[in-house]
């Protein structure tokens, strides 16, 4: 029986991601406060948040400092914008301050409310600096199979994931999609992580040059796999992949929303994995989400670019209302401020070896095919057969029953395709509550499987 309020959810809204034909018989998880890594739903039950919201509240709930950050600017400047010349302090001192962080040359930063508008932004900058260079034809881009980079039309053309696509008449055309670099799944018997790597590199320039290089404009790739599994790229991925876009002028573009701001134990997650990319999204983290804010860096010879095209046609036609808003862009600078001061960045890169210990040794579970991850992010998938890695029938559901148990227990975390299950608590996560989240999975784990006996599942 659904309580008031979730009956009220039921009649009003649209929840995103979610089978909104069950949904009407669960409801939701109704949240009404947070602290810390716990969330309490409206009858006090705690959880322990062991996905950071969606992988973005990386110094947890109620923090202080960035709740009167907010209060501050908004008793003095609540809204301005960037167009037409105007500014504000707030976006220019955070512009500063991301240009100093980068790991890669930045001439300027574009500021949107969201990674997908971040993505949906590079896509177009990418075919405007194409026809600013006089090269029209040079328009695709390629994401990889499995890859989130969004969900507005263009960002959604770039994930790779078919509930993205399906029945949303996507991709558009000159999106295409890479393989996904998953050794557990993609390689050859006895391939080791290298040779895979390399084959992936030699599969990628197979497919720029049967398109035509002249055609292929730009590759994104996160640098750890988020939405589509929690998928670690195998040993030297991004140094097989790099010369490959070197060769073909194709501009690599990291889309660090996930992964930015402290995730791999860096500040950006280019620089765990060595990427030397030419531009990078970023979103989530750099406000801790407690305020919509993304963007996107713009290097030297895209800026030139930029400028050419404003003398040509008067204008640069491209920004929202609430790009570099004042509230966000302050609540953005105390962020980084507390990054910083507090060490956070260095304090997840410290946990990272004990929250790995823990995923890992997950795979001694009769479930588990693999537990793997970065810094403090992982993904484990459910399979039937650990020798074969057989999967159970998708219609099963039994990676969303494990998340369902373990919301139960206690715990969220979420399910992804392919029965994966994905981790990435906040980064200011204890190593005692590292412990309590690894104890509650393995409990739902362990339900899970029972779950299983009971229905009779077989591999599919």
């Amino acid at each position: 029986m659904l309580s008031n309020l979730a009956t009220r959810d039921v009649e009003t809204l649209i929840h995103p991601y979610t089978n909104l034909a069950a949904f009407r018989q669960t409801g939701p998880l109704v949240l009404e406060r947070g602290h810390g890594v716990w969330v309490y739903d409206t009858d006090g039950r705690p959880y322990l948040e062991g996905m950071a919201g969606l992988w973005c509240t990386a110094l947890g709930y109620s923090n202080e400092e960035l709740v009167e950050a907010a209060r501050e600017q908004m008793s003095r400047l609540p809204f301005t914008h960037l167009f037409s010349g105007r500014s504000h302090d707030p976006a220019i001192e955070l512009a500063e301050t991301l240009k100093e962080l980068a790991p890669i040359p930045v001439s300027k930063v574009f500021f949107t409310s969201s990674g997908s508008e971040a993505n949906d932004t590079q896509v177009k900058l990418t075919w405007y600096l194409n026809n600013a260079l006089g090269r029209p034809q040079k328009k695709k881009i390629i994401g990889r199979h499995k890859g989130y980079h969004g969900v507005t039309v263009a960002s959604a053309s770039l994930t790779g994931l078919t509930a993205n696509h399906a029945d949303w008449d996507l991709p558009l055309p000159g999106f295409l999609h890479a393989a996904c670099p998953h050794h557990y799944r993609g390689a050859e018997a006895g391939e080791t992580e290298e040779a895979y790597s390399a084959r992936l590199a030699t599969e990628l320039e197979e497919m720029i040059l049967r398109e035509g290089p002249e055609t292929v404009a730009a590759f994104i790739a996160e640098p750890v796999m988020g939405a589509g599994g929690a998928i670690v790229p195998p040993k030297g991925y991004f140094a097989a992949i790099e010369p490959v876009l070197a060769r073909y002028d194709v501009r690599f573009i990291a889309d660090e929303v996930i992964c930015g701001f402290g995730r791999l134990g860096t500040w950006f997650g280019s620089e765990a994995l060595g990427m030397k990319p030419h531009s990078l999204s970023f979103a989530k983290a750099l406000t801790s989400a407690y305020m919509p804010l993304g963007g996107v860096t713009v290097d030297e010879t895209l800026y030139q670019a930029m400028q050419d095209q404003s003398r040509k046609i008067g204008t640069f036609g491209h920004g929202t209302t609430y790009s570099g808003h004042p509230v966000a862009s302050a609540v953005a600078l105390k962020t980084i401020e507390i990054y910083r001061r507090d060490k956070i960045i260095e304090g997840a890169a410290e946990k990272a070896p004990h929250f790995q210990r823990r995923l890992s040794a997950l795979e001694e579970h009769p479930l588990v095919g693999e537990a793997k991850g970065m810094g403090l992010i992982g993904g484990l998938e459910i399979v039937a057969d650990k020798a074969t890695k057989r999967q159970y029938d998708p219609k099963a559901g039994v990676a969303a029953r494990c998340v369902a148990f373990a919301q139960e227990e206690g715990l969220i975390v979420r399910f992804l395709t392919g029965d994966r299950v994905a981790v990435c608590p906040p980064l200011v996560i204890r190593p005692d509550e590292i412990d309590t989240l690894f104890d509650r999975l393995g409990t739902a784990l362990d339900r899970t499987q029972a779950w299983i006996r009971e229905q009779g599942l077989t591999a599919a």
